[in-house]
């Protein structure tokens, strides 16, 4: 496991991993970590302050919050990771066939991406989530279609660089076969850079849902989820501010978490980071006569 290793040699990646691990552990164990049922509705205990009961207190259902928080990582880590992965698969298919065929099929799929990449990806979201409703599938759907495009875009342009190069070339006279030579050759040097841009968009995912919740047109209630819990604590901001902050703060701590990840990855597998590190000790020993 060489990238492990490397990726562990960064302190901010450390922390990064550590932090999305015990979010995947949370996750999968919410069951066992949850004290109180996230959906049960108890107006007796409306408010409550933060007891032996009730960790973090309860809102204004009265249910309790460190176990809506608890059920609100698997919703967030679920929906983000279904959407990464989709957009990934997407945008594979038409940047490898619009940089490998090229011609009109180019142009086609590449005005087809200028249509998408036209609109913020946020307005893009909320139009589609708009037309389509609310809900899990229809939230899915609408941030993978405002994300496809600019992946397709970085697929292309790698391919066509790819495809270049004298390996490809070599692999084209010896009669390697399309299909084999996009996925044995050319496939490697795609999926370094999408790694990077899927585990820094991931916390845009997040922060996505989060705020698609936030306007009542993502995940609806009464599932758990953290942006739809700062919606619930708007109108009891002044009277009980932990309402709003421990949803924001995992959102916060989560969406930053990725991003030392993502850092950590692009340090590790930009080929130009390794370009000027093989060239360092060069450069040093031609300044040193």
């Amino acid at each position: 496991m060489p990238l492990l290793r490397q990726l562990l040699h960064h302190k901010i990646a450390w922390v990064g991993l550590t932090l999305i691990s015990l979010l995947v552990f949370t996750a999968l164990f919410a069951p066992v970590i949850a004290p109180h049922d996230p959906l049960q509705v108890d107006l007796m205990q409306k408010l409550q302050p933060a007891s032996f009961a009730y960790p973090l207190g309860t809102d204004h259902l009265g249910r309790c919050i460190l176990s809506r928080l608890v059920y609100g990582s698997r919703v967030s880590l679920s929906v983000a990771l279904m959407v990464v992965a989709l957009t990934t698969v997407i945008s594979l298919i038409v940047g490898m066939v619009a940089g490998y065929i090229g011609g009109k099929i180019d142009t086609w799929l590449m005005r087809i991406c200028d249509v998408f990449l036209a609109f913020p990806a946020l307005i893009l979201s909320l139009a589609i989530v708009g037309i389509l409703g609310g809900g899990l599938l229809n939230l899915v759907l609408a941030l993978t279609a405002s994300h496809w495009a600019w992946y397709a875009r970085i697929v292309r342009s790698r391919v066509l660089s790819v495809k270049e190069s004298d390996f490809v070339k070599a692999a084209i006279v010896s009669g390697t076969r399309p299909p084999s030579l996009m996925l044995r050759h050319i496939l490697p040097y795609t999926l370094a850079e999408l790694a990077i841009l899927a585990s820094l968009d991931l916390s845009h995912m997040i922060l996505h849902i989060a705020g698609l919740s936030f306007l009542g047109l993502g995940i609806q209630p009464p599932t758990p989820e953290w942006g739809a819990m700062l919606n619930d604590g708007r109108d009891f901001f002044r009277r009980v501010p932990t309402l709003m902050f421990y949803p924001g703060l995992m959102i916060f701590t989560v969406s930053l978490a990725f991003n030392f990840v993502g850092d950590a990855l692009r340090d590790v597998l930009d080929p130009q980071t390794e370009r000027r590190t093989l060239t360092k000790p060069l450069t040093s020993k031609l300044q040193n006569g």
